[in-house]
């Protein structure tokens, strides 16, 4: 057995040959951090004001918001963990909790867009049909529906180990060696469900929305261009943020099935700086969402502007007045 455990430590560190993630993750954590919280603050406050114009995609939003924000609270604590050099010290239940709400928000964002996307596409193509007939109440159902769909998928997740035995310091994303081959079973079936699905049926819709915006001259312009706008929005979330955060966590679970099998591939050091990589872009998400916001209410970009105009004029007056007293 010792021989064993002595081979795998040595296979892991020739596959995994340095510490990328402590380098790499906490940086994009705090970039993500306040871009999202002040995003996410201004798109909100925006959203509440104008419930009324919005209509029901404002349910959809709120909730894309809410998800976001759950998620940025964890944030600090993760910061703590790898400037710690990996060391957890708010205990196994909170580790699972954080991560709880790290699945709760990329799970929630695909499944909130998603809606929002097949309610572009139904007051596009079935205008009359669907005129009326989609109130608040389903809305706020439907929501409700997907929160409970996304807590369902992500609960297995709370019961798996976060940490090696005999050692609470530490908060992995997935799960320790010795779960690995069941974890991957879990992995795949998640992204299947979690997010190949509603990719399906979100290019499913925007595919039938855009022939239908070729071949129809009476569609208003400004609804064509809010279209596309929110169709260029969702391409840049699903390929930077989602699709190799899915690719790249499957094949790094497969990677450290293989070392436990007494396996090292050549692919298994890049695939586990990929992985890393794909989960910083991954966690983007929460600062990327706002731009639905940009998408449904111009009055963000001016709170946007508006807010970098005033934080320049208190940089500029400092310095001003740091020349003054010298």
């Amino acid at each position: 057995t010792l021989s064993a455990n002595h081979t795998h430590a040595l296979l892991q560190t020739l596959c995994h040959c340095f510490d990328f993630t402590g380098k790499f993750l906490p940086p994009v954590y705090i970039l993500v951090f306040i871009t999202g919280m002040v995003a996410n603050g201004l798109g909100l406050r925006s959203v509440l004001q104008k419930w009324e114009k919005l209509g029901n995609v404002s349910v959809f939003i709120f909730n894309l918001g809410l998800a976001d924000i759950l998620y940025l609270l964890t944030l600090p604590f993760l910061m703590v963990y790898y400037f710690k050099g990996d060391q957890w010290i708010f205990g196994e239940a909170f580790c699972k909790t954080t991560r709880f709400f790290f699945n709760l928000n990329l799970y929630g964002s695909i499944g909130f867009l998603t809606c929002i996307s097949v309610y572009r596409y139904l007051a596009i193509v079935h205008p009359m049909r669907m005129m009326g007939r989609i109130t608040v109440t389903h809305s706020v159902a439907i929501s409700v529906m997907v929160w409970l769909l996304v807590s369902v998928q992500s609960l297995p997740d709370m019961f798996v180990p976060k940490s090696p035995i005999n050692n609470t310091k530490k908060c992995f994303d997935t799960t320790s060696e010795k779960y690995i081959e069941d974890y991957l079973k879990y992995s795949l079936g998640w992204t299947l469900t979690g997010f190949c699905i509603p990719l399906f049926i979100t290019l499913s819709c925007y595919g039938h929305m855009i022939a239908v915006l070729c071949h129809n001259d009476n569609i208003d312009e400004v609804l064509k261009q809010r279209s596309l706008k929110l169709l260029f929005i969702l391409i840049l979330l699903f390929s930077v943020c989602y699709i190799p955060y899915h690719i790249l966590k499957n094949l790094n679970l497969l990677s450290r099935l293989s070392v436990i099998k007494g396996t090292c591939h050549k692919w298994s050091n890049g695939v586990y700086i990929g992985h890393q990589i794909s989960r910083g872009l991954v966690c983007l998400n929460s600062a990327l969402n706002p731009l639905v916001y940009l998408h449904v209410s111009e009055d963000v970009c001016s709170q946007l502007r508006q807010l970098l105009q005033q934080a320049r004029q208190a940089v500029t007056s400092l310095y001003t007045s740091n020349l003054t007293d010298t």
